[in-house]
């Protein structure tokens, strides 16, 4: 069952299109992830949910009510939906627990034994609720501005980049802790956000915006193996993309043959593998290996346990090109070292430049 589907969206500023065609469901009690470059209309469609901005064209329904329909549009207070911005933007002369309790119904006292248990939801000590915004750490007030979104008991929950002020180590706490939280909670949500890394590891579906279209939107795992095209294979992530020739089930390319799943394509195309799929074996004397394309170490960036090394080849026409390579901190070849690169799976070949 899908809790949100929006239909035909279309939205322009002026002679300025923002979002054109949006159409995507969201199934009840799922995470959901919006990706793309800046100016690509993530924010746009995240405001239009909310009801902050109203579409020119197509339909928004939640739980099969119509939200808005370009004719109308149901108020931002009616919907029921939940939305943390990126800063928190909690009221500094406010308390925590008023923040908290903002908007619920009854008295002060009341509303104490909600505003505690909210506190305890999000992984805070109730005692926090006599604090000011401004004496909690980031993560805190992240915390506090989920709880304060959580307090109406939404139907959908909206993420505009709330992790971005973060620092790295507390930035993949919060993450898991929050996608954790709704989950158990069975709250549908939408997280907009700029960073690859975080919408794989957080949603169930990705979906991802170029110029104010959706170019492609499913499981994370299947757009990250499967992209659509070659800017949203760099975009999810490093890639290492080739011109080759496809016969029989086989990409034939600077690498030497990949095999690749579908053997009814041939022809000339450009295939993908990502750089994980590519392994180091030391090259010298005494080194039995045959197969693989034979390189050079030329740099390395070293990133504690894991590194990434820029490997060299030679391509079909005597030029040089450059791979990345990913390989363990502790045992990465160096610079100037020859290596044979093997390729683990297949090559993913991609649609737009396919062969027939």
């Amino acid at each position: 069952m899908n809790a949100l589907e929006l239909h035909a969206l279309h939205k322009s500023y002026g002679r300025q299109a923002a979002l054109q065609d949006i159409s995507l469901n969201v199934p009840a009690g799922s995470r959901t992830a919006i990706v793309g470059p800046s100016g690509s209309g993530k924010t746009t469609l995240l405001r239009m949910i909310a009801g902050f901005e109203s579409p020119d064209r197509g339909r928004i329904s939640l739980n099969g009510q119509i939200l808005a329909d370009g004719g109308g549009a149901l108020p931002a207070h009616r919907r029921q939906i939940g939305y943390v911005p990126q800063d928190g933007a909690l009221f500094p002369h406010l308390r925590v627990g008023a923040n908290i309790g903002f908007g619920l119904e009854g008295k002060a006292l009341a509303q104490q034994p909600r505003i505690a248990e909210l506190l305890e939801m999000v992984a805070l000590d109730p005692a926090l609720a006599r604090r000011w915004p401004h004496e909690l750490s980031g993560g805190q007030q992240q915390r506090v501005a989920l709880a304060r979104a959580l307090a109406q008991r939404p139907r959908l929950m909206l993420l505009d980049e709330p992790f971005s002020a973060l620092d790295t180590g507390l930035r993949a706490s919060m993450r898991k802790a929050v996608a954790k939280l709704l989950g158990d909670a069975g709250v549908t949500s939408i997280l907009v956000t700029h960073d690859q890394a975080e919408a794989l590891s957080f949603a169930d579906q990705l979906a991802v915006l170029r110029q104010g279209r959706l170019v492609q939107a499913g499981a994370p795992l299947e757009l990250y193996q499967r992209p659509g095209d070659a800017q949203t294979a760099l975009f999810l992530g490093d890639a290492v993309l080739l011109p080759a020739q496809l016969d029989e089930g086989v990409a034939h390319c600077d690498l030497g043959p990949v095999p690749i799943a579908n053997a009814q394509l041939k022809g000339p195309a450009q295939i993908m593998l990502r750089p994980e799929q590519l392994q180091l074996d030391q090259d010298g004397p005494a080194n039995t290996v045959e197969s693989g394309c034979l390189g050079v170490v030329k740099d390395c960036d070293f990133a504690g346990n894991n590194c990434t090394l820029n490997i060299a080849i030679r391509t079909a026409n005597g030029t040089e090109h450059l791979l990345p390579v990913r390989s363990s901190g502790l045992h990465a070849a160096l610079p100037g070292s020859r290596v044979r690169i093997r390729i683990l799976g297949q090559a993913h070949v991609l649609p737009t430049a396919a062969g027939t």
